[in-house]
């Protein structure tokens, strides 16, 4: 097959599952019409966002997976990659300890602010993970393969972290 093709049908997949996610949202939104939303829109809008993105995540899991596949041969593309997100899966670590620093912080410190922003990388952290996994599980070599799979834990336990402190905290 050549490459023209190749990342045509990667492209193809990708437009594919950006029209899922628009189509999930359509249809949410439009099953959620009513007051509340005219009254909280800013809210229903942040929500709206990250349903299209987790949608489109796992839409795109099979473009992804086909455009690491054609990728396998290219080892400085997956030492790149394992580096990246290892660079990746340390910002989550890092937002999940200013969260938990931030959140006993007292007034209006900037460590409390930064703990507000930490929470938008954390709610990211299991479309990173996934990706990362994703990559893990095709990667040619040990060495990126391990290092994307230490990047999936990383994410994914500072996700987890967070989300067990978000479930106390409404107990």
């Amino acid at each position: 097959m050549r490459a023209a093709r190749k990342i045509s049908l990667v492209a193809v997949g990708y437009i594919g599952a950006f029209l899922i996610a628009t189509l999930v949202v359509a249809v949410y939104v439009a099953r959620t019409d009513g007051p509340d939303r005219q009254t909280y829109g800013a809210m229903y809008g942040f929500g709206d966002s990250l349903l299209f993105l987790a949608v489109f995540a796992v839409s795109a899991v099979l473009p992804t997976g086909a455009a690491l596949y054609l990728l396998r041969p290219y080892r400085r593309f997956w030492v790149a990659l394992s580096s990246m997100a290892l660079a990746v899966a340390s910002t989550g670590l890092a937002s999940a300890v200013v969260y938990t620093v931030g959140r006993a912080a007292t007034g209006t410190s900037t460590l409390g602010s930064l703990a507000g922003f930490a929470t938008l990388r954390i709610l990211v952290a299991p479309v990173c993970a996934l990706g990362f996994a994703l990559s893990g599980l095709l990667a040619p070599a040990r060495a990126p393969r391990m290092a994307l799979f230490a990047a999936t834990f990383i994410d994914a336990a500072a996700f987890a972290y967070v989300a067990v402190t978000w479930i106390r905290l409404t107990r």
